[in-house]
């Protein structure tokens, strides 16, 4: 008992002693912090290097703008739509299938870049322009593109409650606008692709579904039946380059 007694103590004073130790004050010394703007030598070369921090900041933005300003959208939900409808679960993976979405809205997409471009980002690069003027230019052939594929029903409806005039050019629509009135109409126009993609295959299912009644297979899943029917009939059709050729004409 005595041997326990002695390890606790020297155990508190162990910590008692650490506890002192930490008490003690530290010297810290704080490093100092300059926040400059590189060769900026008058008010108007900081207002140009800060709007360029704040473009290179705006790149963060570049997932979204692909996924909510491009051919994207269109893409991907209908290539949902099609692995729903042939029940194959997670063939093909979705890995492939963003990532064949990915590289047909680069397809889809290069005549907008190559003329943002030659039209704006070269100017500006070689200081024809300023960069107001790149991102007015820039601006015009992704609208074009953007309402191209907009319904008026939609843009009218975030007018009406945004409290906006209509402008009376095409290009004075502001994105906050364009934005969510393109992307309810690309998926309004993804949904009726989805649909005509699922009527042949909801076809097969029935017939399958009506043959095993038929025979008294109460038990087995129509599913797992159809399934080999829908994949032959896709091949045969050449389903795939089919609904691709169908995407891309639809942007057209």
């Amino acid at each position: 008992m005595k041997k326990k007694t002695k390890i606790l103590m020297l155990f508190l004073i162990f910590i008692l002693l650490s506890g002192v130790a930490y008490a003690q004050p530290v010297n810290l010394t704080v490093p100092k912090v300059n926040i400059s703007v590189d060769n900026a030598t008058n008010p108007k070369d900081y207002v140009d290097n800060i709007k360029l921090l704040i473009l290179l900041t705006s790149l963060s933005f570049i997932p979204s703008i692909i996924l909510l300003m491009t051919s994207f959208t269109r893409i991907i939900v209908v290539f949902g739509f099609l692995r729903n409808a042939l029940s194959t679960q997670q063939s093909p993976p979705t890995q492939v299938l963003i990532g064949l979405a990915l590289f047909m809205t680069f397809f889809i997409m290069s005549p907008v870049y190559t003329k943002i471009n030659n039209e704006a980002i070269k100017p500006y690069v070689e200081g024809k322009i300023t960069q107001k003027e790149a991102i007015d230019i820039g601006s015009k052939p992704l609208k074009d593109f953007m309402l191209k594929q907009t319904r008026e029903k939609d843009l009218a409806l975030f007018y009406k409650y945004s409290g906006q005039n209509k402008p009376s050019n095409k290009y004075e629509v502001p994105f906050n606008i364009l934005i969510p009135a393109y992307v309810i109409s690309e998926l309004k126009t993804a949904f009726q692709m989805g649909f005509l993609i699922y009527v042949p295959f909801i076809v097969i299912d029935m017939v399958v579904a009506s043959v095993l009644m038929s025979m008294g297979m109460f038990m087995l899943p129509p599913v797992s039946i159809s399934l080999p029917f829908k994949i032959l009939l896709f091949v045969l059709a050449d389903g795939w380059h089919l609904v691709v050729k169908t995407l891309i004409e639809s942007f057209m």
